[in-house]
């Protein structure tokens, strides 16, 4: 029996905004071209995909005549493809590509999403965040961003500092903020720090000049994450009243999260242990078991070079642009019209 949804051909996008859409996507390639940088692309699928305990990959099977069956993921990130052509010295890269994440779809994510990512030898995560200021500036026209550390915001805002409150202290912060923790037993420090930072901080970073969302924004580059939360990124040690951090980045327009940016790990070993801890943690947790990318292993073992790397949506940097809190009517078809 054919459901009245089955037969919405409509795309979830208007012609206009797909025609801004491609005015977007013709910008992009503008600034890099002027500035040298080559676009490249890698593959959707591979062999072997992310460890990190936040990202869900969609899998799939490859049935090759004569061949056994396969799984190969799709990418969450071009991330470790591009890495391996800047082991080769591809010098500075840029992709636009698809990427996918199972778990996310709504008003500010859909599963099948459109991302934008660069690589910058030679930049440390500040270098780039002047790039990304010259970058936001040409998209958005946008202001230049205010940097803020992540102790800061979380003092400001929540009234703590995240680096020395105690468990106790942020469940304290929590429930004084009206988050309604669920089922919280056994949670670490991350998790509630995760928590924290999505309800109480992060709609505060970016936020318009103005009530009008079309006018210039200000976005808000949040820098020195908890070493703890350093992923792909290199780790600052610890200095003289201040804790080790991660050398990494996000943005945020209007409270939304735009990119994240990286002074990328270089180091094969550390590397591999973090993989390792992450592959621990997801079977303490029940979570699916990934294989390792030997493979960009192996690039990092020939030498990548230093460099920093950021990640952009593309559909929700369209979405800001239009003026807009649904990232749905960015896409020609979003997951409910595909």
């Amino acid at each position: 029996m054919t459901r009245e949804f089955d037969r919405d051909w409509r795309p979830s996008a208007s012609l206009d905004t797909l025609r801004r859409r491609a005015g977007l996507l013709h910008g992009i390639r503008e600034f890099f071209r002027e500035r040298g940088v080559l676009e490249v692309e890698t593959p959707l699928l591979s062999t072997a995909t992310v460890t990190d305990l936040h990202l869900h990959s969609l899998k799939t099977r490859l049935d090759l005549p004569g061949d056994d069956l396969r799984d190969l993921y799709l990418q969450t990130s071009p991330e470790f493809a591009m890495k391996r052509l800047l082991a080769t010295s591809s010098g500075p890269i840029f992709q636009i590509c698809k990427a996918f994440r199972d778990g996310e779809a709504g008003r500010r994510h859909n599963p099948e999403f459109t991302m934008l990512e660069w690589y910058r030898p030679g930049f440390d995560h500040h270098d780039l965040m002047d790039e990304m200021d010259a970058f936001l500036g040409r998209i958005l026209s946008a202001q230049p961003a205010e940097r803020l550390t992540y102790r800061e915001v979380f003092e400001r805002w929540a009234g703590l500092d995240p680096h020395e409150a105690t468990l106790d202290q942020l469940a304290s912060c929590a429930r004084r903020c009206g988050i309604d923790a669920g089922s919280a037993d056994g949670w670490d420090r991350d998790a509630w720090l995760h928590l924290i930072l999505s309800q109480v901080v992060e709609p505060n970073l970016g936020s318009e000049p103005a009530a009008d969302r079309t006018c210039s924004p200000r976005p808000t580059y949040l820098l020195d994450f908890p070493a703890r939360q350093a992923a792909l990124a290199r780790i600052r040690p610890a200095t003289a009243g201040l804790p080790p951090v991660a050398e990494r980045f996000e943005v945020y327009v209007h409270g939304v999260e735009l990119a994240n940016g990286f002074h990328e790990l270089t180091d094969p070993v550390e590397q591999r242990r973090r993989f390792e801890l992450d592959l621990e943690e997801r079977h303490r947790r029940g979570l699916p078991a990934v294989p390792l990318d030997e493979k960009l292993l192996a690039a990092m073992e020939h030498g990548l070079p230093a460099c920093a790397g950021v990640a952009v949506g593309v559909d929700r940097l369209l979405m800001v642009q239009e003026g807009s809190d649904d990232l749905r009517p960015m896409i020609s078809f979003d997951l409910s019209k595909a």
